[in-house]
């Protein structure tokens, strides 16, 4: 049964005054939101991952403070570090010599094509994603010395340097020529780089490495400049569907697909021999191949005879042995989850074993706590578990360590759990966002071998880390540097690929500390029970969580404007800009569009005379893929739209706006990920049940502190997501690396 407090009933008129729901009155149309139900993700269009529909950019999906230089710098200052670290990750794994055991890389001919196919990157191509580097990295310190290193200040962002506007010229005379969009110019240029216009006209398939470009309107352009000569069955299609397909697989997660999946996809686009069309795209270097399951025989074709081999097939000299599990996957998320494996591995064995924290685990606040102490002081990678009060026990981790001497830290997902973190350790100095310690914004800087000068971090909100932010993270950890993962396993996954933090747990790679401490109050309750499938009723005497059962979208957005500018300010005293609103998607007739152009005409009515946005306006801004800021419009000028993110200025320029700020009266849940607010209105329309999951719904309703209303019209469906078991939504690899290298 829906969750109710106790003495309510669905329907019922409850007093608008006292309680939260409002009188019911005339549904009023929803603003036309133009679409569909979308995705839940957290920058673009395009889903990330996640429950159902994912949440790709930033499905996911929010995060970190921002500082006084222009959002756009702070993201290029970002990028920049993830790809100076992605070189030495690369220089890395080139160096390894020799096959590799099955579950882990590639052997074979494929082993073979892909060092030809970096080797071509890295020596004749262009510096665009892989570098030289002038001599060997220097090795790492074995002990960390406990006096504080100097802060580095964070080097100028570099300015993002556009296509030569000989080149976006050169592109738009071929892509007119195949009828595209001149629109497409741009993009495509700083895609494919300043010969662009010569590899679409060789190869127009290449048009589908454009973000946002789908597979028919590349066919289109194809057929438009190859005549006679385009088909279905053009490799140069084949091999362009396979990669698009495990782009749009990251964009939901997966950092790989199974062979078989692969396969059926390009069936239903009308490619006649899929096997034929995957082996290619491996020859060509586009994917990479990977059998799990079974060890290496050394046959230098065992890798590409696996493309075709379906399970159940009961022929051939492998008869009776289990099936193999044949995977492919893009090389970007490939490295990131051999060198993240091969990090935490370096942790875990790298950690000093004796050290004696008995005296700091006596003086701990709490049981878990001391256990939590107890156990970091043991082991150099530790996990932990727990919900919003569980938060307690890493703070008080922190808190010993530093009483110890060592150099701890707290990495967190948004500033807003910095402020949180920084709260319950009562020392600003011990709380970074993520972003801001990577990108060398915030923290203590870096020492003389460029490694994050702590003896101890803790990631809090681990189940957001995307396995490449979670790589460049541990790379950038010293051998004896301690590392714990902590977070709530029931919650969403990150907004990028990979499921880091639910791999570590399943491959017990190292100790894992479950909280006994519960999240108090009805709302803990009612999460609480979420979370094992149950969605009970609870006694909510102060009106803590309200059903406000809906018709139809139309009223659900009525109701929502209501509770958000009436009805919980007036009863349970929290101000409107203190109410977060969460929905499913962001398209459909009650998504993140409809309710954030129904709030701002209610809350802060406007022209909208800095391209749809006033003074005042809740927004929500995506500096890079995944991150989304909660912020205050505060005015525009020359340089741009002046935006004020948790009390640090920021400028977005103008060109970036349209792709980079959004109304953020309404949020999806994978934005709303990691953060939390005084009242949460969670809307549930009637077209969003299938939407629905039992992390959604967890993640969705464990947002607010005080309050939570519930603008209720999927029927069953709430009661269904909650009790259906959770499966894994994410193919990935790590979980068998992990294991392997325990072995």
């Amino acid at each position: 049964m829906t969750a109710l407090p106790r003495g309510e009933t669905p329907g019922s008129p409850a007093a608008d005054d006292d309680g939260v729901v409002a009188t019911p009155s005339a549904a009023v149309p929803a603003p036309s939101a133009g679409d569909g139900n979308g995705d839940d993700s957290g920058n673009g269009e395009e889903p990330g991952g996640g429950e159902g529909s994912g949440d790709g950019s930033g499905d996911g999906s929010g995060d970190p403070a921002e500082t006084a230089p222009a959002a756009l710098s702070e993201a290029e200052a970002e990028l920049a570090a993830q790809r100076e670290l992605r070189e030495r990750i690369e220089k890395r794994k080139a160096e390894k010599e020799g096959p590799i055991a099955a579950g882990g890389k590639l052997s074979g001919r494929a082993a073979d094509l892909l060092a030809a196919v970096r080797a071509v990157e890295s020596g004749e191509q262009p510096a665009t994603s892989f570098f030289d580097s002038p001599s060997p990295a220097a090795p790492r310190r074995t002990a960390p010395t406990p006096a504080p290193a100097r802060p580095r200040a964070p080097e100028p962002a570099r300015t993002p340097q556009g296509a030569p506007p000989e080149a976006v010229a050169a592109t738009a005379a071929v892509l007119a020529e195949g009828g595209a969009p001149a629109a497409l110019a741009g993009p495509a240029a700083e895609t494919l780089g300043a010969q662009a216009a010569d590899v679409l006209r060789a190869d127009p398939w290449q048009l589908l490495t454009v973000p946002g470009v789908r597979p028919e309107q590349a066919d289109g352009f194809a057929r438009a400049l190859l005549g006679a000569e385009c088909g279905p069955d053009d490799e140069r299609r084949t091999a362009a569907l396979v990669g698009w397909l495990l782009e749009r697989a990251a964009l939901r997660g997966h950092t790989a697909l199974d062979a078989s999946e692969v396969r059926a996809a390009l069936a239903e686009r009308s490619v006649t021999d899929p096997d034929a069309a995957v082996q290619h795209a491996v020859a060509e270097g586009v994917v990479l191949v990977f059998q799990d399951g079974q060890e290496d025989q050394g046959d230098q074709d065992g890798q590409e005879s696996g493309l075709s081999a379906e399970p159940g097939d009961d022929t051939g000299p492998d008869a009776g042995r289990e099936p193999v599990q044949v995977l492919l996957g893009l090389d970007r998320y490939a490295l990131a989850e051999e060198s993240l494996a091969d990090g935490l591995a370096r942790l875990v064995n790298a950690c000093e074993k004796d050290a004696d924290w008995t005296q700091a685990a006596s003086a701990a606040g709490s049981p878990s706590a001391a256990e939590l102490i107890r156990a970091v002081a043991a082991h150099g990678l530790v996990a932990h578990t727990g919900g919003e009060a569980a938060r307690a026990e890493p703070a008080a981790l922190i808190t010993a360590a530093r009483g110890l001497g060592l150099r701890a830290l707290g990495a967190v997902h948004s500033a807003d759990g910095r402020r949180r973190l920084a709260e319950a350790t009562g020392d600003p100095e011990t709380a970074v966002t993520l972003a801001g310690l990577l990108s060398g914004e915030q923290g203590p800087g870096r020492d003389e071998e460029g490694a994050i000068a702590v003896d101890l971090l803790v990631v809090l909100d681990a189940p957001q880390l995307d396995v490449e932010t979670a790589a460049i993270l541990v790379e950038s950890l010293a051998d004896g540097t301690r590392l714990v993962l902590s977070g709530d396993p029931g919650v969403l996954g990150s907004a990028g690929a990979g499921r880091v933090f639910a791999d570590v747990l399943a491959a017990r790679a190292c100790p894992q500390i479950v909280s006994r401490t519960p999240d108090p109050g009805p709302i803990g309750e009612l999460v609480s029970g979420i979370g094992i499938g149950e969605l009970n009723q609870v006694d909510a005497p102060g009106k803590e969580v309200v059903i406000v059962p809906v018709r139809d979208a139309g009223e659900a957005v009525h109701r929502t404007v209501q509770l958000v500018a009436d009805s919980v300010p007036r009863a349970i005293g929290v101000p409107s800009s203190d109410t977060q609103v969460v929905t499913v998607g962001h398209g459909g007739s009650a998504g993140t569009r409809a309710l954030n152009a129904a709030l701002k005409q209610r809350l802060n009515p406007g022209p909208g005379r800095f391209a749809g946005f006033d003074p005042g306006d809740r927004v929500v801004h995506v500096p890079a893929p995944g991150r989304a800021v909660p912020a205050v419009v505060v005015s525009a000028d020359a340089e741009g739209l002046r935006l004020d993110c948790a009390g640090t200025e920021v400028v977005v320029a103008q060109e970036r706006v349209a792709s980079c700020v959004r109304h953020g009266w309404a949020l999806s849940a994978h934005q709303a990920a990691g953060m939390r607010w005084p009242a949460v209105v969670v809307v549930l329309p009637g077209d969003a049940a299938q939407g629905l999951s039992r992390s959604w719904v967890y993640t969705a309703f464990s947002r607010g502190e005080r309050h939570l209303s519930v603008v209720h019209g999927v029927d069953q469906a709430l009661q269904h997501a909650v009790a259906q078991s959770p499966a894994q939504d994410r193919t990935t690899r790590l979980r068998t690396l992990l294991e392997t290298a325990a072995r």
